[in-house]
């Protein structure tokens, strides 16, 4: 039983790579281009919220994969929003 949790959470460590990740382009391409037009500050801040209740849900579960990626994955969308607060023209 211990083997297929241990084998679970290092899937759960790859999704968690992977998805969080995936983010990183856009916030480097963002922060190059200051263009924020194509972002909803709706779908970033309900998007956002996810992410911490999914921060806690990890924690309560005590899985690393979770906790890891939602930190992280936390951390970025933070970066989008504030981008969008400061890049959004009038």
């Amino acid at each position: 039983m211990l083997a297929d949790i241990d084998y679970i959470e290092g899937i759960g460590l790859l999704a968690a790579a992977l998805t969080t990740y995936s983010f990183f382009p856009q916030v480097y391409k963002t922060w190059k281009t200051k263009d924020v037009s194509a972002f909803s500050m709706t779908t970033f801040t309900l998007f956002f919220i996810g992410i911490v209740c999914w921060l806690i849900y990890g924690i309560h579960k005590e899985s690393l994969s979770m906790i890891l990626a939602n930190t992280i994955t936390m951390v970025l969308a933070f970066i989008i929003l504030v981008f969008i607060f400061k890049y959004r023209k009038p």
